[in-house]
């Protein structure tokens, strides 16, 4: 991956919820799940995992939209953008919306997860595909290898 920056930044829609992320992500990825579909509005949705303490949210306080269980999806209480998700499986990790940053060219998906619900169409460039998520075991060998191809 090339030219992701050091320091990153980003909003949401009307710009009221900001996002200062410091480092590169542990990793990115595309779901393909029904669920991605209809809150993206699109065929996948995009993440950016970045370690908790990396992450600065500014603004108005996110809302809990989407799921409302393990997952915890989390919207601009204004313009509704998703910006970003927290879960328990996650660790100290958050899921950052990779489209809400300013240099999103630049996080090029290295996993797509929940391909048997992928639309037929999507052709993603990715190093993994995993039918639904990959198991918990196989993240600390995705993450070390996905550190290994950033410049």
């Amino acid at each position: 991956m090339t030219g992701i920056k050091d320091v990153d930044q980003g909003s949401c829609r009307c710009g009221q919820v900001t996002l200062k992320v410091r480092g590169r992500p542990v990793m990115t990825l595309a779901c393909h799940c029904k669920g991605c579909q209809k809150m993206t509005a699109s065929a996948f949705s995009l993440s950016a995992l970045y370690p908790q303490d990396c992450v600065e949210i500014t603004g108005p306080e996110p809302v809990i939209g989407g799921m409302h269980g393990e997952l915890r999806h989390h919207f601009c209480p204004h313009c509704l953008s998703w910006v970003f998700t927290r879960a328990e499986l996650f660790g100290p990790l958050i899921n950052v919306r990779a489209t809400m940053l300013d240099h999103a060219a630049d996080l090029v998906p290295f996993v797509e997860t929940c391909t048997t619900e992928k639309l037929p169409w999507v052709t993603i460039p990715t190093r993994h595909s995993y039918p639904q998520f990959p198991p918990m075991e196989d993240f600390p060998k995705l993450m070390a290898e996905f550190s290994e191809t950033r410049n």
